[in-house]
């Protein structure tokens, strides 16, 4: 694989409805594609699924873009490399900025898949075609607004119900959508909006039966999880806290959490994401896919991740309509009566790409060759 040229785009996407989080609420997503294209003239697509801001992590979107033309793409190009799995390491001198490598990664990932003429998931090692899906539900107006949108995310199909929490929405609102619905397969993420000193607000959490309370601490932190966890019965899933296979491997190692979520661009793409997942395989450690509100091109590039064999627990993988009033994708994602995705079998990412729908959305654009 001989890189020659890559394309930089930074489209603006509605929402369809505000997804607010600890971090604040977002109504528009600004997000960078890329398109590589090696000497033969074939392509591939990737996202930087870094936020509109600096909140979730130190990217965003605005130093991510500068991060992949000035540095990352001249990186890639014209680098004479055996395998997508190599991509990665081309880029080492770079330090973090895993978002922006990402983006660059699983492009030449599904670029190599089409050129084999096999669906990326199978390329990537998938046993899986059919993959479990959950939903993942913001900080709503109220309570009420709440249970309705969790009704309607259930009477759809979905396996498992995610609810954002911060302090002021987080017991009472469990409380209430627990007594509401007894028996669903459900989890709070609290996108590090606490301290250990609130290890009693989280032992009452307890109450609720949840699957797990997700990254309750510090966003780099671990040592706080691991004492919380001692504390509490609910398992600790970290998300913003592993970067890194070794990352996942001290977490486990610490006892500092007992689920993991994999998200492509915090890794740094597929090759890294499968090098986490063995981690956790190998210690039983359940991992499921996390979500950053990506367009089409990175729903695809998830729901290839989540056919692995580690990924046993239901994802944030969703259809495209309960973002997206049109997708940059065709088909667009859609979900089966019984909550589940089905891996596409076309080549690469399995979608066709929607050059219009790009194009009209477009807001710059940048060539590195």
């Amino acid at each position: 694989m001989i890189i020659t040229q890559i394309e930089l785009r930074e489209i603006r996407l509605p929402l369809v409805h505000f997804f607010e989080t600890s971090f604040g609420r977002t109504t528009e997503r600004r997000i960078a594609l890329v398109r590589v294209v090696d000497r033969d003239g074939a392509e591939g697509w990737g996202e930087c699924t870094a936020g509109e801001g600096p909140f979730y992590c130190e990217e965003w979107t605005e130093s991510a873009w500068d991060t992949l033309k000035t540095y990352l793409a001249p990186m890639i190009l014209g680098q004479r490399v055996e395998r997508a799995s190599d991509i990665f390491s081309l880029m080492k001198a770079v330090r973090g900025n895993r978002m922006a490598k990402a983006a660059i990664e699983t492009a030449c990932w599904d670029l190599e898949a089409k050129r084999a003429g096999v669906p990326l998931w199978k390329h990537l090692g998938g046993v899986r075609r059919e993959i479990p899906c959950g939903v993942s539900i913001g900080i709503q107006e109220t309570v009420e607004a709440l249970i309705e949108k969790i009704e309607r995310e259930l009477d759809a199909g979905y396996q498992r119900i995610k609810i954002k929490i911060k302090p002021g929405w987080d017991v009472n609102i469990l409380e209430k959508v627990r007594a509401r619905f007894p028996a669903i397969q459900l989890m709070g993420d609290a996108n590090s909006a606490y301290q250990l000193k609130d290890a009693p607000l989280f032992r009452a959490i307890d109450e609720f039966d949840l699957m797990m309370i997700e990254q309750p601490l510090a966003y780099d932190d671990m040592l706080d999880h691991a004492e919380l966890q001692k504390q509490i019965r609910t398992s600790i899933c970290l998300d913003e806290s592993i970067r890194t296979p070794a990352n996942a491997q001290h977490a486990i190692n610490l006892g500092a959490c007992r689920i993991i979520n994999i998200k492509l661009g915090r890794v740094g793409g597929h090759s890294e994401a499968k090098r986490v997942e063995q981690i956790c395989l190998e210690r039983n450690i359940p991992v499921w896919c996390g979500g950053m509100l990506e367009s089409g091109i990175g729903r695809a590039h998830n729901i290839a991740m989540a056919t692995l064999e580690g990924f046993t627990l239901p994802g944030d993988v969703s259809a495209s309509v309960r973002y997206w009033e049109e997708d940059i994708i065709d088909p667009p994602v859609t979900v089966t009566q019984r909550g589940t995705i089905i891996a596409p079998d076309a080549p690469g990412l399995g979608f066709e790409i929607k050059s219009e729908r790009i194009d009209s959305l477009t807001v710059r654009k940048e060539i590195v060759s």
